[in-house]
């Protein structure tokens, strides 16, 4: 069965709005981990616009699944990440004006930072990930440099208008992943997944993880943060069951 991590991100965000209180991060992991997701992920960034310092040591000990901890290559982040110690620490690129994570971290164009910070993250037993768009040089890189997994960004695919583009992202998305495979990489997927199109994604072979943020925390304002993470449980699914 795949693995889904619910992102929170955007529950600190609405807390980082009023730099008040509420709503808590913490309080939404557990609801999410009672709702059956797999893991917990967070993205502190170097801006702290959502995610803070607190959130990231009070949910250590909090997720009893998998915490999954997104950074950016940089030496403050990686000190934080190999202090705290996540399950999983998924290197992402970062620029201070996106909105959201915009493409995937370049490991081709930045191999030596990437390479030093795989190196400090496995020495202190974290499990890396690199978040990268699905080509084979960055499949390649990933596998050179010895991380242990990658995760395909999946926002081609989820902005992708009409039958046959949509169609299209998907064979590049399978490629990647019988590479990644191949290289003996682990393969997650994220960025831009929905309850509507996650199937598609889902029905890959060799797909292990899907991170979703937005979609969840967008469901839950409506309906609570345990139901909208148990019905994209269920999407993931029928998704996963139609590709046997």
């Amino acid at each position: 069965m795949i693995r889904l991590g619910v992102n929170i991100d955007h529950v600190a965000t609405i807390r980082q709005a009023r730099r008040g209180h509420e709503p808590d991060p913490v309080a939404a992991a557990i609801l999410a981990t009672l709702g059956g997701a797999d893991g917990i992920t967070i993205h502190l960034r170097e801006d702290r616009r959502h995610i803070q310092d607190r959130d990231v040591h009070l949910l250590r000990p909090i997720v009893t699944t998998r915490l999954n901890l997104e950074l950016a290559v940089a030496p403050e982040i990686i000190d934080i990440a190999c202090s705290v110690k996540p399950d999983e620490a998924t290197l992402v690129p970062e620029r201070r004006e996106e909105l959201t994570t915009e493409g995937g971290l370049d490991v081709v164009a930045h191999e030596s930072a990437v390479a030093t910070a795989i190196g400090r993250l496995k020495q202190v037993g974290i499990y890396v990930s690199l978040f990268i768009d699905p080509a084979t040089p960055q499949v390649e890189a990933a596998k050179r440099l010895g991380a242990d997994a990658i995760e395909f960004q999946t926002a081609s695919y989820s902005e992708a208008v009409g039958e046959k583009a949509i169609a299209h992202q998907i064979v590049v998305l399978e490629k990647a992943t019988a590479l990644a495979m191949q290289l003996g990489l682990h393969v997650h997927m994220g960025h831009g997944l929905n309850y509507h199109n996650v199937q598609a994604v889902a029905r890959i072979p060799g797909v292990e993880e899907l991170n979703i943020g937005h979609s969840i925390v967008s469901r839950a304002v409506l309906v609570g943060l345990e139901r909208a993470v148990r019905e994209m449980k269920q999407a993931i699914a029928e998704g996963h069951v139609e590709r046997r």
